[in-house]
């Protein structure tokens, strides 16, 4: 049966060119952004339970495996395709701040329509902010040549309120009252796929005019960041031999940064050049996530419905 959480990478690509065409609707509604992405933790957090969460610490190493990749591989990567791209200073220093920052929240969202492991990556973005405190600003000033302050408090109290006190909430109620979890569980992942495709068409529509600005290069140089990253946390599960979900988990952990916090920092410190490369990782990230998402979604649920097919003629 069709539905919006599988229809989502296809509906997230025309949500994306309704919005650039047209971005008056939405031009406004920069404030909805970080109370919709709370509605979608929360709806995470009641498919979670606490179990999973001291399953996930318990097993440590796919954390540490995402924050040496997050913090070496993609810096790197920014060094290397702003070289290949010859793209100008501000915007290969843009390119760097991306690189250099902690995974974002969008990971968890992607993740969960990924059917991957949930709790693993809420682990893995707390884990990797806390890291990205120290790890962010020495990476910028070691190879920008400046040195940046990252409001640190502020960072981790943005943290705990868009991801950790609604999933936390979810998870409560999940505990304390089952029967309603397991109740609107079925309803949950078409209720976060729309939260969602509202999120990216207010991004790319108050990024609208920026777009139409810059050349191809600095698109072509955004997206093969963002795949390296998938690649790269893929191929690291794989080698270390993690699970398929796990594989599934660090891809998108690593592919898709903290664009947010990027821009904010090159805003600050570098000007409004710097800061195209995060404001674009931040549309085509949540579209690339989107499709793979629904690629793996859709490989899962064929793979269940094969599985329950042979049981049921087992039965028989």
């Amino acid at each position: 049966m069709l539905s919006v959480s599988r229809l989502f990478p296809i509906l997230a690509i025309i949500v994306a060119l309704l919005a650039y065409y047209d971005p008056s609707v939405l031009i406004n509604w920069k404030a909805s952004i970080i109370p919709l992405l709370s509605m979608v933790m929360f709806c995470m957090g009641l498919t979670l339970r606490v179990s999973d969460f001291k399953r996930v610490w318990n097993k440590p190493q796919p954390i540490a495996l995402a924050i040496i990749i997050q913090f070496s591989i993609m810096p790197l990567a920014a060094i290397v395709l702003s070289k290949a791209f010859n793209l100008s200073d501000d915007l290969t220093v843009g390119m760097l701040i991306v690189g250099a920052c902690a995974g974002g929240t969008a990971s968890n969202v992607m993740t969960y329509l990924a059917r991957g492991d949930v709790a693993l990556s809420v682990s893995m973005t707390l884990a990797s902010t806390m890291w990205g405190i120290i790890a962010t600003p020495m990476i910028i000033s070691a190879t920008a040549g400046e040195i940046v302050e990252i409001d640190s408090l502020g960072m981790m109290i943005s943290v705990i309120k868009m991801v950790l006190i609604p999933i936390v909430a979810g998870v409560l109620i999940t505990h304390y009252q089952p029967k309603f979890a397991n109740k609107i569980n079925k309803y949950l992942a078409d209720i976060a796929s729309s939260l969602i495709l509202l999120i990216i068409a207010i991004i790319v529509a108050l990024n609208a005019e920026k777009i139409a600005t810059v050349g191809y290069a600095i698109f072509a140089a955004v997206a093969l960041h963002n795949i390296i990253g998938l690649i790269s946390g893929y191929t690291a599960g794989k080698l270390t031999r993690q699970t398929e979900v796990t594989c599934r988990t660090l891809a998108i952990e690593i592919g898709m940064q903290n664009s947010g916090l990027g821009v904010a920092l090159a805003l600050k410190y570098f000007g409004p050049m710097a800061a195209l490369p995060g404001a674009i990782f931040s549309i085509w990230h949540n579209i690339s996530g989107a499709i793979l998402a629904g690629i793996w979604r859709l490989q899962t649920d064929m793979k269940i419905r094969r599985v329950e097919n042979q049981r049921q003629n087992g039965i028989k």
